[in-house]
């Protein structure tokens, strides 16, 4: 329709039309009233952003409504390093078996957030199927985007009961006096041609196609009256021929026109730019009971509001403060953390010591008659589970005692550290010292208590004495003190003995001397020899060397 339109020049008005491939800046006839899919982007991206949610999975049509829509948003989530792992393509042809297995899939990959682009046909049953596969309950998150969101009046109660703690989003429409006399309108004569007829609310495509209808009206009013004629270029005898369209005289005008019309229609005000419908503001909701509840609003540069107004005074907020509390899936009130770790049934083999004492860190509780554990607490494993409840992904702790069929310990920290080092348990929790030659084995976090270790020794008291001061003393240390002396002296004797005649003669004397000189400062004090011995003396015992004593 867009090509013949170009082709024909007359003007090609859309409502309806959204996926971003069909832009008018590619085609000057069609023009668009509402806005397009990717205006959207931003305001899911927000959402993501303030839940924290690290990974996201798309699931769209395989149409180009569908297709036209996921480049702005993966780019959109790239930009808040968002990764996307999977991208499940429903084709516009799937049948319920389809969407089942595409749903398993999903189920068993480990991302728990999901961005549904789909239309009305395609979404309802995509979510009656994912409450039966168990995928509605606590732990998903699920948001869809306009063009569900608008016609969620249109679904059975069954479709909204399988849609319960959906997020979506949708353009905001201000409550106006024209608007609440349209629907009254829309509703009486509803009700005078088919009293049965369920559809009784004036959605968004509706309220989007009355301002179209306006807006042409006026473009034609205020154009005139022209020749409605079509000049035909080429002439073909084949009837079916589109050579035989020609162009329009009215069309350049009407479209000059439109592009230019500005209004307050029912959905706000109607200012086209560049041949489309610029967005003012998004409504997020929650799905529960029978209807939405509305629990904030996103405005391009202010972000995240509870309030519209309050969205003025905030600076493109991406908080999830600034949003009401939804109630997600499985009436949980938790926010769901995006994604779940992919391990055996998510379930961890917590090994835990087994031991009668300090039961303030690891008190195991242990049956003897009905040979089963009724109770693991403590310090240690309320850390634990602080932790656990922190990660961005769930797991189950299985707590299993080391113990034997008895109830007894099965053996020490060591034999379990070494069991977690063989596989056989995921992991262990205690009072567990970190040593070295448990490192060798396992890895361990980072110590979240003091240990305290001391040691208790019995003090035995004695009486002093005036020879206390000898007993550091040892005989390696005497005999080492002896033959220092001596070394002294033989040294003292090499250097004097050529000059000096007192150190000459028989062997005897040059002994004696050797020996008399390395003891003299044991009996003479002059120039304070025997104050220095005694510091020497005393350095030594300090510090059992040798040789701080000559050096």
């Amino acid at each position: 329709m867009i090509d013949l339109g170009k082709k024909a020049h007359v003007p090609i008005i859309s409502f309806s039309a959204t996926s971003p491939s069909l832009s008018p800046t590619h085609s000057p006839y069609f023009v668009r009233t509402t806005q397009d899919d990717s205006s959207q982007v931003q305001a899911i991206v927000a959402i993501v952003q303030a839940f924290g949610w690290g990974e996201v999975v798309p699931i769209y049509e395989d149409t180009e409504y569908g297709n036209g829509f996921i480049p702005y948003l993966i780019d959109g989530f790239q930009g808040i390093y968002t990764r996307v792992p999977y991208r499940s393509v429903i084709p516009p042809s799937a049948n319920d078996f389809h969407i089942i297995r595409e749903l398993k899939k999903l189920k068993g990959n480990q991302t728990r957030v999901f961005v549904v682009h789909m239309t009305a046909s395609h979404g309802s049953r995509l979510f009656a199927l994912a409450k039966e596969e168990g995928m509605m309950t606590k732990g998903y998150a699920w948001i869809i985007t306009d063009g569900l969101s608008g016609m969620l009046d249109l679904m059975t109660p069954s479709t909204i009961d399988s849609m319960q703690g959906v997020l979506g989003i949708k353009p905001y429409i201000p409550r106006s006096k024209d608007l609440e006399d349209v629907e009254m309108r829309w509703k009486r004569e509803l009700f005078l041609k088919d009293p049965n007829n369920k559809m009784n609310e004036l959605n968004l495509f509706g309220i989007r196609a009355y301002d179209t209808t306006w807006a042409l009206a006026m473009a034609v009013e205020r154009v005139g009256p022209m020749n409605y004629r079509f000049l035909k270029s080429q002439t073909s005898e084949n009837l079916t021929d589109l050579a035989t369209l020609g162009t329009s005289e009215m069309g350049p005008r009407i479209l000059k026109t439109i592009l230019n019309t500005s209004f307050k229609g029912l959905s706000g005000e109607f200012h086209l730019v560049e041949g489309q419908l610029q967005s003012l503001a998004f409504q997020i909701f929650n799905v529960i009971g029978k209807g939405e509840r509305v629990i904030g609003y996103w405005t391009p540069k202010k972000g995240l509001s509870q309030e519209l107004d309050v969205a003025e005074k905030v600076a493109n907020s991406t908080s999830m403060v600034d949003l009401k509390k939804p109630i997600w899936p499985g009436d949980s009130i938790t926010i769901p953390k995006g994604w779940v770790i992919s391990t055996k049934g998510n379930t961890l083999r917590i090994g835990v010591p087994m031991k009668k004492g300090f039961t303030e860190f690891v008190d195991v509780k242990w049956d003897s008659q009905t040979k089963k554990t009724t109770h693991i607490d403590g310090f240690s494993i309320a850390v634990f589970r602080g932790v656990l409840g922190k990660l961005p992904f769930g797991v189950t702790p299985h707590f299993i005692p080391y113990m034997k069929a008895d109830g007894s310990s099965a053996g020490s920290y060591d034999n379990l550290v070494y069991e977690v080092h063989l596989q056989k348990f995921d992991a262990m929790v205690g009072d567990t010292t970190i040593v070295a030659n448990r490192s060798l084995y396992v890895d361990f976090t980072l110590p979240y208590s003091e240990s305290g270790v001391l040691m208790i020794v019995p003090i035995k008291y004695k009486r002093k004495n005036g020879w206390i001061f000898l007993k550091p003393l040892n005989w390696n240390l005497w005999l080492t003190t002896g033959l220092g002396f001596i070394f002294t002296g033989i040294v003292v004797w090499f250097l004097e003995h050529r000059l000096n005649t007192e150190f000459r003669g028989p062997v005897r004397q040059h002994l004696g001397m050797i020996l008399w000189f390395s003891f003299s400062t044991l009996a003479f004090a002059q120039s304070n020899c025997l104050a220095n011995f005694f510091f020497l003396f005393a350095t030594s015992c300090s510090s059992n060397s040798i040789v701080r004593i000559f050096f």
